[in-house]
């Protein structure tokens, strides 16, 4: 599909939701809709099921807040089971478990045009304190949950925890990584895309999608609600706040900005789906009103400081980025993947990021998104076969973002990626084609929780990617997720994997282990 035939259709899209904006009092986009028709609120209601079936999560913490989510869902995968109607709820925040001394509290509201979703952006809270949290509903009240305000802006931690994952194909096996995860004294959690599958059910899976391929907004929403029900994952998202961006099968596979996979596409249908993708995703991840869509559009994009410890830049190498250039394969990069044209990020995200990094006091600047940034030849000899889907395709791209943190000295850069479902850790240079060319960062890639199914360590790959890439130090093919531990010294980064993901019960193992000292760029053996 052209660009021009996708800005046609968006255009359209938006001129016609903007129609149906004003024609409804223009209510049916606005987070706090239910504020303007507390008339049409319930109030005291009364539920014959648990409306919480999704559980809680918070996320996007700063210093003196965060944002707290639930959906109210008495039937998750059947369109969520709630009336038409706009649902009062309670929400409470308590330094102690069992909520004997309520330190803050309010209301909100669940409207069917966010699928009863709400999203609570707490303000003026301590720094760096914990909370636990819940929400009522009528007769109904939601699972605990733990949320945290971070260090001051100019404060500089002691210590950082975090975990980051990505690519849980509920198909394809169990969420058994979220169960250990859950059990990890962690600050915060990164997800970095391919949160739900958009495929239709396999009926050889170990546990089944509902339907087809999703393309409406409900499809959206059920596929969305039914991993939610994983009991594990739940139990993630409420030990601690997430920092969540997508990748490409939250919408459709290998998408590139306007640019669908298939040949034949109708444009009017693609922005539609690309739509209903963006308001599900939002409805069900605990992000601020702000990143709410406007039709096919929405910012993800952000900054989360961690005191001066860390500055998360939380990137989107979907929305933004131009057509894969030498296609979406694995082949030897070319004049077109090399064309400075080409961009990963587009020139707004591209331009502001930049302008962040030269800001950040930071000690740790990290990058939180989805493809691998450094090249990976898969082949033996004179032979070359990189992704052209990840920055190996938009070499120009990678190589200016790279040069621009080493030029402007930006302080201890480090990537944190996912997409691939294997575990890696790269040295990043400028010019990787120049051994003797400095290291000037270091880039993390965590494994998927479950696509692809069981995994292994496949040592005899590592061989073959360590001899052809030598800035690649480690590779690993085991499903699990990172956990890592800064602090103003070191950054550690812990390879958590588990043996198998198609029955229960496997344990955790810590599969590997890398340092990078700061000031001293480049992973070493822990």
């Amino acid at each position: 599909m052209s660009l021009r035939s996708f800005h046609s259709a968006a255009n359209t899209f938006l001129s016609n939701r903007r129609q149906f904006v004003l024609g409804a009092g223009s209510l049916a986009l606005l987070p706090w809709l239910g504020q303007c028709v507390q008339g049409a609120t319930k109030a005291h209601a009364s539920f014959t099921k648990d409306p919480f079936t999704l559980g809680i999560a918070s996320g996007d913490p700063q210093p003196d807040g965060f944002v707290l989510w639930t959906r109210l869902a008495p039937e998750p995968v059947g369109g969520g089971g709630m009336p038409n109607e706009t649902f009062e709820v309670t929400w409470e925040l308590s330094e102690d478990e069992s909520f004997n001394h309520i330190a803050h509290s309010g209301k909100t509201f669940a409207t069917p045009q966010l699928g009863h979703s709400v999203h609570v952006e707490v303000q003026g809270l301590p720094a760096d304190r914990w909370y636990f949290y819940r929400f009522q509903c009528g007769d109904a009240i939601s699972p605990v949950g733990h949320a945290r305000t971070t260090p001051g802006y100019d404060t500089m931690a002691e210590k950082l925890r975090f975990a980051f994952a990505s690519c849980q194909h509920y198909e394809h096996g169990l969420f058994t990584a979220y169960e250990h995860m859950a059990q990890e004294d962690l600050d915060l959690v990164l997800h970095l895309g391919d949160y739900i599958y958009e495929y239709q059910a396999n009926n050889q899976a170990i546990r089944q999608h509902i339907g087809g391929e999703i393309e409406s907004l409900n499809d959206y929403r059920n596929r969305h609600a039914l991993y939610r029900t994983d009991e594990h994952l739940q139990a993630a998202h409420a030990r601690c706040p997430w920092l969540v961006v997508w990748d490409d099968h939250e919408f459709d596979n290998n998408c590139a900005g306007d640019i669908s996979e298939e040949l034949e596409v109708n444009p009017e249908d693609y922005v539609l789906r690309r739509a209903n993708a963006y308001q599900a995703y939002y409805e069900m991840m605990p992000l601020r009103p702000r990143s709410m869509p406007r039709g096919p559009h929405m910012q993800l994009y952000r900054r989360i400081p961690f005191g001066r410890l860390a500055n998360f830049e939380m990137l989107d190498t979907r929305q933004y980025r131009t057509d894969q250039p030498n296609g979406d394969g694995l082949k030897p990069m070319n004049d077109a993947s090399r064309n400075h044209r080409n961009s990963l990020l587009g020139d707004k995200q591209e331009h502001w990021l930049m302008r962040d990094l030269i800001a950040s006091q930071s000690n740790w600047n990290v990058l939180g998104q989805q493809v691998m940034m450094a090249p990976a030849d898969r082949k033996k000899g004179d032979e070359q076969a990189y992704s052209m889907d990840q920055w190996p395709g938009y070499t120009h791209s990678r190589d200016r973002l790279l040069g621009f943190m080493r030029d402007r000295k930006v302080p201890n850069p480090v990537v944190l990626t996912g997409d691939i479902h294997k575990n890696w850790v790269n040295d990043l240079k400028v010019n990787f084609e120049d051994e003797k060319d400095p290291t000037m960062g270091t880039e993390f890639v965590c494994t998927s929780i479950s696509s692809g199914g069981n995994g292994k360590q496949r040592e005899d790959m590592a061989k073959v990617l360590t001899s052809e890439n030598p800035y690649v130090k480690f590779y690993n093919a085991e499903r699990g997720y990172v956990s890592c531990t800064v602090t103003p010294q070191e950054w550690r980064s812990d390879y958590q994997v588990v043996e198998f993901i198609d029955k229960p019960g496997a344990p955790k193992v810590t599969r590997a282990s890398y340092v990078v000292e700061s000031g001293n760029p480049g992973a070493k053996p822990a």
